[in-house]
């Protein structure tokens, strides 16, 4: 996965005036463009479409310290006005172009990506792969903003809203793994956006033609293979430290990529005041 993402970093930068196409890049180096932005947004810290665009401005700076016109800079980086440009410009460097033309700056560099993989292998990840057919879930679903670290407070709030009485509910319909009462993350941005919307779902897994209370949002689960990690400590912390070693880690060094579908976090036990936990993170995957 390394050696793709350095292959697609290398392609971004021979394509930087054009209309660059992600999946195209992806698929070229033997991957999905699903996998490709995930592990991206992961390993970089940033979405692959932020990089595009502040790689762009930043090659784009000597152009118009230089002495071409501003449209004839802004078509070359695939802009088809100046005001347009000059919106991407100041976005990354903070500043006009104009103000660059004439006072040489002060611009903000974006330098070539090149990924590594560190593998120091003196903690084992708890994990294990396993397939499941097509089921449900079914629970109380809200549309919240991803927040990568912390408590997301919107999803506090939304279960926090939600009946004392309506979590035993959920729990005794649960028939299926994972099994028990599940924090669930759907629709979710392929870049990873911090800020971009996904669904969230309080609920539970039922087999695919279990009967559902007609009050209950219903998100369907394709059959596929899911790998399954276990976290333990302070929460949240620990279960976001295991989902960022699935990237850093794991993706690298096994032949799996991500594919579309929800994340899910099952907490198979917890202190009264959950401020620690033992939870599992199951990811959707296919073979790579």
């Amino acid at each position: 996965m390394i050696d793709i993402l350095n292959r697609i970093v290398d392609e971004i930068e021979s394509h930087l005036g054009d209309d660059i196409d992600i999946d195209a890049l992806a698929a070229r180096a033997g991957t999905t463009g699903y996998h490709a932005r995930r592990m991206f947004s992961s390993l970089a810290g940033m979405p692959v479409s932020d990089y595009i665009r502040r790689r762009r401005m930043t090659v784009a700076a000597a152009d118009v310290v230089g002495d071409d016109d501003l449209l004839t800079v802004a078509v070359r980086y695939g802009y088809g006005s100046t005001e347009a440009f000059g919106r991407a410009f100041r976005a990354v460097h903070g500043v006009s172009h104009g103000d660059v033309r004439r006072d040489g700056g002060p611009l903000r560099s974006q330098p070539q990506l090149r990924f590594r993989l560190t593998v120091e292998g003196s903690i084992p990840m708890d994990a294990r792969i396993t397939h499941r057919p097509a089921f449900r879930l079914v629970g109380h679903a809200a549309r919240v903003p991803l927040i990568h670290e912390g408590v997301n407070p919107h999803i506090q709030a939304h279960i926090a809203g939600l009946p004392v009485e309506e979590h035993a509910r959920l729990k005794a319909l649960s028939n299926t793994e994972p099994h028990g009462l599940l924090q669930v993350s759907d629709d979710v941005d392929a870049d990873y956006t911090e800020g971009a919307e996904l669904t969230y779902l309080h609920g539970v897994a039922v087999t695919e033609n279990a009967a559902v209370p007609g009050d209950l949002d219903v998100i369907e689960v394709t059959d596929g293979s899911w790998a399954v990690f276990r976290s333990e400590g302070p929460h949240p912390a620990a279960l976001q430290s295991v989902w960022a070693a699935t990237a850093t880690e794991w993706f690298p060094s096994n032949p799996w990529r991500l594919r579309p579908g929800p994340s899910i976090v099952a907490v198979i036990d917890r202190s009264e005041d959950f401020t620690t936990a033992t939870c599992e993170l199951w990811l959707p995957i296919e073979r790579a």
